[in-house]
């Protein structure tokens, strides 16, 4: 009897010790803290990238619209949103400005 007990204790032990391995336990959830080094930059960059792009297609397309209605390209941007071309002019990333040039009817954008 006494070696049936020692032999279960023995089991029970080794059940726990198995049960303490931490080898199969899944890594933690990924959060903003524990994300590499720069990433959370170069997702930022990459929305004011996305971003600019979007408006200064939009913009390109409502100068081109401008030309065919109005016959020439506009002087500055700001026609465009006095002749409702546009509602307002679209908010660039900060640190950067619209480029127009009048002569050719195209925006880029560039750091201020």
């Amino acid at each position: 009897m006494k070696t049936s007990c020692g032999l279960l204790l023995v089991a029970a032990a080794l059940v726990l010790e198995a049960c303490g391995n931490k080898e199969n336990t899944p890594p933690p959830a990924a959060t903003p803290a524990s994300a590499p080094a720069g990433y959370l930059g170069t997702l930022v960059k990459g929305q004011q990238t996305a971003v600019k792009t979007i408006d200064v297609t939009s913009l390109n397309e409502n100068i081109r619209l401008f030309n065919v209605q109005e016959g020439r390209n506009p002087k500055d941007l700001n026609e465009l949103v006095t002749k409702n071309y546009l509602g307002a002019l679209p908010a660039l990333p900060v640190g950067m400005k619209f480029v127009y040039d009048a002569d050719q009817g195209k925006v880029t954008a560039a750091p201020q």
